[in-house]
């Protein structure tokens, strides 16, 4: 598997989509296409508050899409940068029906269908 590869189990799968489903962290991963740079910057840059991005920025790092550093400047202020990670997604309906397979049934939250319990 190359970098910016996944092995996209159905787990994987729903987790990366239910991350970009948001519109604010579309908007975070687009802004992070032109290069690093830390919370506040991107925060001004996409005129909201230090808090909702932090709470975007979690999510997207756990699903892998972008990468955090602390650095100090030179001033010995902590500064956390982010960029995102080079990745690829592609979807067919076969690679969908492939990643269902594999899907776990923690946390589906369906109904079991009638006549099947």
């Amino acid at each position: 598997m190359s970098k910016g590869e996944w092995e996209l189990t159905g787990d994987r799968l729903v987790e990366v989509l239910a991350t970009l489903a948001s519109p604010h962290r579309l908007r975070v991963l687009a802004a992070l296409t032109g290069g690093r740079t830390y919370v506040s910057q991107l925060a001004r840059d996409l005129g909201i508050s230090r808090a909702l991005l932090q709470v975007h920025l979690k999510k997207l790092e756990k699903a892998g899409l972008v990468t955090a550093q602390l650095e100090l400047s030179e001033d010995g202020k902590a500064l956390k940068f982010y960029e995102a990670t080079a990745f690829s997604l592609h979807l067919t309906p076969d690679v969908v029906a492939a990643a269902v397979t594999t899907l776990s049934t923690a946390g589906d939250g369906d109904a079991v269908p009638k006549g099947t319990s």
